[in-house]
């Protein structure tokens, strides 16, 4: 944790193409870590959330989060790794989901498109895309380019995530190192350090807010109009203005 961050994720992966698995619910941290680490230059102790991602590869395998499984509410974070055109469009329109993942080990096997991705955007869900593979293989180094590159045409850089799934330390990178390799997936300065920052945070409180909340309400200032201020000017001041 010298690297700078305050936060982790431990995330537990459901592959349907494997075995037939279920959602058990989340290790607590304090079983894994007896005493949480200081995070670098503070007196905190690092936030250890924790995240469910579902790799979906038929419809049916989306029943999962449809359902009202009281393991599925038990995480911090719930993510959906698509491999399909069909399932990318369902998981951005419909799934009640904090992150949609998109495939950097290989070549996309459909375009990106902007109906979907901006209904993404409207209702909250983040884009994650993975470094450690283009540090990893030249090969899928290219792959990652390629596709984030296919992202940012539609997304404009908006509602990325730029995280790790770093199985060892050695694969782990700080934050102004992942905002840099941010550059090279097509995001400007600004986009690449919120990717690592504002947006990971905007992620949470997404899924703070799907386990706690079926909705938000919020207010607006409306701006009076010329009409009504004068109404509510005083007669002194309303002579005034008149004359």
């Amino acid at each position: 944790f010298s690297v700078g961050y305050s936060a982790v994720a431990l995330n537990h992966v459901i592959d349907f193409k494997e075995k037939k698995q279920e959602i058990i619910k989340p290790v607590s941290p304090s079983e894994l870590f007896p005493s949480l680490p200081i995070v670098q230059g503070t007196s905190k102790r690092i936030k250890v959330l924790t995240r469910l991602t579902l790799v979906v590869s038929d419809p049916s395998h989306c029943n999962l989060l449809r359902s009202t499984s009281a393991n599925i509410r038990l995480y911090d974070i719930i993510a959906v790794f698509p491999k399909t055109e069909k399932l990318f469009h369902i998981a951005c329109t419909t799934l009640d989901v904090d992150l949609v993942c998109i495939n950097v080990t290989e070549k996309l096997p459909f375009y990106f498109r902007r109906p979907p991705v901006n209904m993404a955007i409207d209702r909250g869900i983040y884009f994650e895309l993975l470094y450690t593979p283009a540090i990893k293989d030249s090969t899928m180094r290219r792959y990652t380019i390629s596709n984030a590159i296919s992202l940012m045409q539609i997304c404009k850089g908006k509602n990325i995530v730029i995280s790790s799934a770093a199985e060892r330390p050695l694969e782990l990178r700080g934050p102004y190192d992942v905002a840099n390799l941010g550059l090279l997936f097509g995001l400007s300065e600004s986009e690449a350090k919120a990717a690592v920052s504002t947006n990971c945070r905007a992620t949470m409180l997404h899924g703070e807010t799907r386990k706690s909340a079926c909705g938000v309400v919020y207010t607006v200032k409306k701006p009076r109009k010329v009409e009504e201020e004068e109404t509510t000017l005083p007669a002194c001041k309303k002579a005034k203005t008149q004359a």
